[in-house]
């Protein structure tokens, strides 16, 4: 069958499908719909909340009106279920008057909006059956409703023009349906089951072929340098430290020494919350990098947070024998040249430091460790730029309270063995996270007063620096200014940004973490490196204005000590800000991170954007990205040479398309 054949299909639609990349039926059926109206489960208007789609099914309370005003109109009317009562409007759509039908039940579906406070249908269309109704991506020229009846003509020849792409062996042992019944099923579900084994088809041979290409990739990378120290290495460095390791904690050291003593290099994501204990197992790594005879490097992203590992090293790595050294950009130059002798004679065994770690003056006597912490600070080619400084490929260890949705795709799809610290230590209460609506303020600064006479200290972070002309958002500058002389003049206030003096910064900082100030004010700034455990009460203005990532960052920094703590998110409320109040799981809030902004290119240097595979989109769970790489794994041994090679020829595509831009992380 041939695209011609479909019917209704004249030249005009035939040359607007071709422009959109669909040249055959094939292509027209994999054309996936991206996204399904849901009239199935209609919702009870008590329930909708403003900014998503909905069903609803209700009667008509009273009569719809037509308004006309400057040439436009609007239908209006109210409809009631079991719950309440919501008002629907029509724009532009005078015809609905007369199809809205007093007689029996009304099954519609549309955004919820909201009017001066009350939740309004915007537009909703009027359905004849509850389904799972496919939709697509527009193509210019060609009605959605038309597009569908193409692909219901072609669906039956499904079986034809879809050969098979994953072996035999690999669909029965993962239980998938075969490609042309989930194409099948992914048009036209039944109901929500099945179409969701029929994503998970889709979305497990992505990742499959994505496992597949990486192995191609990784073939000619540098070989490293396997690591040597004693079977008991970490419990030694267990052993050295005043308080006693978590067992996630002490589980992820004994994998990271697994991987220390393989002759591949090292690249492993070590990911959990702020307080789980991350930096003493990156302390761990650089015990066991000395006991084997190399240099380990840790790059910080802020010259504050690089001090405090210096401190903290010098405290726990000392004791076990190690010579810690500092590198920052702003260092005098006789102290930059006493250092930098240090790290190229080897004085140094850690080096710890900022970008300058990577100057082009920085030579390392045998660097065989390198540590980035909090990764998402650091591009690739900068954490790139660090490993070609050892003479052979390092070993790459990198820190993360919440993985950006780039990093959790490559820890996900293969180039990141990934290590979870799911385990606090004891005496942390987890930060309870509020939303908090404009009107609520006055409360708000009344428990920050209550907070303070306690003994507590509070953030107040701001999007800006200053006032701006183009947004209509608060500044530091002048909510500083309001408090100071408005309801929070009676507490100590202090002020910090960015681009502040860095003395100042240093001194205004120092006064917060010394219980000198009640409140401070700030941009974000603070996200990273200031450790003050007194602090119990997070604000941030214009909370829609972050990402989720960058947000949990920002709660981060309270919560580190046994008090209760706090985060009040000043927005309306909406659903994307709701994921961090029901969570402090920094990995399912850069999933949704993920789902939301996608993962930007998976091979090459773009941090955020279109995914190369269509399926990416979406997201995926931990357990089909496993399932994936345990499948990839079982082709390798003996026995599975036919579906391997079935695999690799999937991939073939998508290494083509890749490797040119492969950037490793």
């Amino acid at each position: 069958m041939e695209l011609s054949d479909i019917r209704g299909l004249g030249p005009a639609r035939l040359k607007a499908l071709r422009e959109a990349g669909i040249h055959t039926v094939r292509d027209l059926l994999m054309r996936l719909p991206s996204s399904y109206k849901d009239t199935e489960h209609p919702q009870p208007v008590a329930s909708l909340h403003p900014g998503q789609p909905a069903c609803v099914e209700g009667y008509l309370k009273g009569s719809p009106t037509l308004a006309r005003f400057s040439g436009k109109t609007m239908v209006s009317a109210q409809v009631a279920d079991e719950s309440g009562v919501i008002s629907c409007r029509w724009f532009n759509q005078p015809w609905m008057k007369d199809l809205l039908r007093p007689e029996g039940p009304l099954l519609l579906y549309g955004r919820v909006g909201e009017f001066r406070g009350k939740k309004v249908l915007l537009s909703p269309s009027l359905e004849k059956e509850r389904a799972l109704l496919a939709q697509y991506r527009p193509i210019p020229g060609i009605p959605q409703k038309t597009y569908a009846g193409y692909v219901r003509e072609a669906l039956p020849q499904a079986g034809a023009v879809l050969p098979e792409t994953l072996p035999e062996e690999t669909l029965v042992r993962r239980g998938l349906p075969g490609l042309a019944e989930a194409v099948r099923t992914a048009h036209q579900p039944r109901d929500a089951e099945v179409l969701s084994q029929a994503r998970r088809r889709f979305d497990f041979e992505d990742l499959l072929f994505y496992q597949a290409a990486m192995d191609r990739l990784r073939s000619g990378t540098q070989q490293g340098v396997p690591f040597s120290f004693p079977e008991d290495g970490p419990e030694r460095f267990w052993a050295s430290l005043p308080f006693p390791p978590t067992g996630a904690q002490k589980r992820v050291l004994d994998e990271i020494a697994r991987d220390l003593r393989k002759p591949v290099p090292m690249s492993r994501l070590v990911q959990g919350d702020v307080g789980c204990g991350k930096t003493a197992l990156a302390f761990g790594a650089m015990y066991l990098a000395k006991l084997s005879g190399f240099q380990s490097a840790l790059m910080a992203p802020t010259e504050i947070l690089a001090r405090q590992h210096l401190e903290s090293a010098n405290r726990v790595l000392a004791p076990l024998g190690l010579t810690c050294g500092l590198l920052t950009g702003h260092m005098k130059a006789q102290e930059r040249r006493d250092a930098l002798l240090q790290i190229r004679t080897g004085g140094w065994d850690a080096v710890i430091g900022t970008h300058a770690l990577i100057s082009r003056d920085v030579e390392y006597a045998n660097l065989g460790l390198i540590i980035t912490d909090e990764q998402h600070r650091f591009g690739v080619r900068q954490r790139k730029s660090l490993a070609l400084k050892a003479d052979r490929e390092p070993h790459t260890l990198v820190l993360s309270a919440t993985p950006i949705p780039r990093s959790l795709a490559l820890v996900l799809y293969g180039d990141l063995e990934l290590s979870v610290v799911d385990e606090m230590p004891p005496g942390r209460t987890p930060v309870l996270t509020r939303i908090v609506p404009e009107e609520k303020r006055p409360g708000l600064y009344e428990f920050i007063v209550r907070e303070a006479s306690a003994g507590h200290q509070t953030y107040i972070v701001c999007p800006l620096v200053e006032e701006s002309d183009t947004l209509d958002v608060p500044s530091a500058q002048e909510v500083y200014a309001e408090l100071c002389r408005g309801p929070l003049s009676a507490l100590r206030l202090g002020l910090t940004w960015g681009g502040q003096p860095a003395e100042e910064k240093d001194r205004v900082l120092a006064a917060f973490a010394g219980g000198k100030l009640d409140v401070l004010v700030a941009t974000t700034v603070i996200e990273v490196g200031v450790n003050v455990p007194n602090a119990t009460v997070m604000v941030i203005e214009s909370a829609d204005r972050f990402g989720l990532s960058q947000l949990h960052q920002l709660r981060g920094r309270v919560g580190r000590g046994a008090e209760q703590s706090w985060c009040f998110l000043m927005a309306e409320k909406n659903d994307r800000l709701s994921v961090l109040c029901r969570t402090n799981d920094g990995f399912e809030i850069a999933r949704e991170d993920l789902r939301q902004r996608g993962p930007g290119e998976l091979m090459g240097t773009q941090q955020h954007g279109v995914p190369m595979l269509p399926g990416l989109k979406e997201g995926y769970d931990v357990a089909l990205i496993q399932a994936a790489r345990d499948e990839w794994k079982l082709l390798q041994e003996p026995g599975h040479e036919a579906a391997r090679a079935a695999v690799t020829e999937g991939a073939d595509e998508l290494y083509r398309r890749t490797v040119e831009t492969v950037a490793f992380n």
